[in-house]
């Protein structure tokens, strides 16, 4: 018999009833039921529940030893009762009935335990990361990232693309951040710069003619992360292409990104391609932004006709807009009902962001026909008001 292990602890089955098996792992959970004692034992492929009775002659030793001690244990697979079978395993239908215990690494108090997926301080998940690395979500992250890198390196390969690494210890680039500086043992009081992307590394083999490049490339700015920017040190999938068009690119990366969202992305909807293409104009002009995200139904209208007609008379708009300003909605559904504080609030932040203010009208439906209120209705026209309406496309307890 091997020295550590026979199977993995996902393996187990009921087909494999009175077998005498050895097991190694880290005990992940121990219930102790006063004449039979349970743990369940962990490696990286599953969970294996153990029994031993109070009679046996290493009881005390299993009772002693803490969760994510190192074991490793031999016994005969027995089946469950019916009324004990843990569906949620694949090994839920037997367990190892142990007849010999090794404790191969013994573990103390633990600063943070590893059954259980409760939230822990970053702090603390930092200090003891090998532990952390243990739980069930992070453990499974780990393999998801192996598994998306290696799925993306097939693809490239398959499209032609050969891997480069290039290099990591190099000289300081004009890229968007702050470069991390690495201290020279053989030039004091000069540095290296780690690369903020392989930039001029990749350029250089595209002139050296190898048509198509990918890397893994690990990418480091020393700069804050933030919502809608990469972190101080992170990977990407980096690529570059000769004697191509945009079209091209988008040929490439489109499937790409669509299969491999459908393969990792746990049964999410991922659009088809190929995808929904807004010009950078557009998208300032809709979204306020040129990276929207169009989960948001919510669309920016660029109303300076409507505003700027005769019958609208709200001369502090006019004027702007004789300056060369231009007049934008946002229709904002269902809050027509709320507290003028609510819209006072809105008020004072586009004063605090530079505005003289935030005109709004507010929308009610009598008769089957919307009214406007608020502060600057009564400067529209019946007739502007309907054109506003049907421009923003705007319904009943709507405001804009």
């Amino acid at each position: 018999m091997h020295k550590y292990r026979t199977h993995t602890c996902s393996k187990l089955t009921k087909n494999d009833e009175d077998q005498t098996v050895k097991l190694s792992g880290w005990i992940h959970r121990k219930r102790d039921h006063g004449n039979l004692l349970f743990f369940d034992l962990r490696d990286h492929y599953g969970l294996t529940q153990c029994v031993i009775e109070n009679s046996s002659s290493f009881f005390k030793q299993v009772e002693k030893v803490k969760p994510e001690s190192v074991v490793c244990v031999s016994g005969k697979v027995i089946k469950r009762s019916t009324d004990t079978v843990n569906k949620d395993l694949s090994t839920g239908e037997i367990e190892i009935s142990i007849s010999s215990f090794e404790v191969l690494s013994a573990a103390k108090e633990l600063p943070m335990p590893v059954f259980g997926e409760q939230d822990y301080p970053e702090e603390t998940r930092l200090k003891y990361r090998f532990i952390d690395l243990r739980r069930q979500e992070m453990h499974e992250n780990i393999i998801l990232r192996s598994k998306v890198i290696s799925f993306l390196r097939n693809k490239m390969i398959s499209n032609g693309f050969l891997e480069f690494q290039t290099p990591i210890l190099t000289a300081s680039s004009p890229e968007g951040a702050r470069d991390f500086l690495v201290p020279s043992r053989l030039h004091p009081g000069k540095f290296y710069a780690l690369p903020q992307a392989p930039q001029q590394f990749k350029q250089m083999v595209m002139i050296s003619g190898f048509d198509k490049y990918f890397q893994i490339a690990p990418c480091f700015r020393d700069e804050d992360g933030r919502a809608d920017r990469s972190p101080g040190e992170h990977y990407q999938l980096d690529i570059e292409m000769s004697f191509v068009e945009q079209e091209d690119i988008f040929k490439i990366l489109e499937p790409i990104f669509f299969e491999v969202f459908t393969e990792f992305g746990k049964g999410k909807v991922v659009s088809k391609t190929p995808f929904k293409r807004i010009k950078y104009k557009d998208a300032m002009l809709k979204y306020g932004t040129d990276k929207p995200d169009l989960r948001n139904p919510i669309e920016v209208f660029d109303v300076t006709q409507i505003v700027n007609r005769e019958d609208v008379k709200l001369d502090i708009f006019k004027k702007s807009i004789e300056k060369g300003a231009i007049v934008r909605a946002i229709p904002a559904p269902n809050i027509s009902s709320k507290p003028r504080s609510f819209f006072d609030e809105y008020n004072n932040w586009a004063k605090n962001e530079g505005a003289k203010g935030l005109g709004y009208i507010t929308f009610e439906k009598i008769k089957d026909k919307l009214f406007g209120k608020g502060p600057i209705a009564k400067f529209f026209s019946e007739n502007a008001l309907n054109e506003l309406i049907k421009f923003c496309n705007l319904k009943k307890n709507d405001a804009v």
